[in-house]
Formats: structure tokens, C-alpha cells, sequence
């Protein structure tokens, strides 16, 4: 007898890990807001259509880096003057 509730313990336990693990997978699954750049003029939202291929996406990645990097060289104004 002990031995039954056990195993009935055991597989509602699993059970209801399964169920929460379904709940968490299922709220990850949302929406993802696209790749956004920092300006110093602000925030401006990447391009309107994402590539359709690798290379495309590849290609836009790069750019952006590139972008983010350029600005982030430019030479800061001086707060004293």
C-alpha cells in the first residue's frame, strides 16, 4: 500500500511539474521587439523588413555594429567649456 501512494505521488508530482513547465514555455513564445540602435539624436527601431536570408541578416547585423561603433568614436563634447 505504501508503495502505491508512492507511485502516485511520484507521477502527480511529475505531472504537475509538466504543467508548469508547459505554462512557462508557452509565455516565453511572445513576441520579440526588433533590434533597436542608439543614436545620439536617440533610439531609432532597425529596419522596417527584416532580410529574407542569412546573408541578409548577416549583412544588416554588421552594419549596425558598424553604425553603433562609429558612434560610439565620435569624440564627446567637452562639459567644461
Amino acid at each position: 500500500m505504501k508503495a502505491m501512494f508512492g507511485l502516485v505521488g511520484l507521477l502527480l508530482t511529475v505531472a504537475i511539474v509538466g504543467l508548469l513547465l508547459k505554462q512557462q514555455l508557452g509565455s516565453t513564445r511572445q513576441s520579440v521587439p526588433s533590434l533597436q540602435i542608439a543614436t545620439p539624436q536617440g533610439i531609432e527601431p532597425a529596419a522596417s523588413a527584416p532580410p529574407a536570408t542569412v546573408r541578409g541578416q548577416s549583412q544588416q547585423v554588421q552594419q549596425q555594429y558598424q553604425k553603433a561603433l562609429e558612434s560610439a568614436m565620435q569624440p564627446r563634447p567637452d562639459p567644461d567649456k
